[in-house]
């Protein structure tokens, strides 16, 4: 039941992490708070197709 996802930067665009969700229990889009290396920052990540 569990899926992978790719976490994309919402403020580059950039593609830095992939995850594991359970769509059973998490059917909206998971976001979070994670490091982006280009900017060198904390950023918010959302889950892409």
């Amino acid at each position: 039941m569990r899926v992978n996802i790719t976490l994309a930067c919402t403020e580059s665009g950039d593609r830095n992490y992939i995850t594991t969700k359970n769509k059973r229990t998490n059917p909206e889009r998971l976001e979070m708070k994670k490091y982006s290396p280009r900017l060198k920052r904390h950023t918010l990540h959302r889950e892409t197709k």
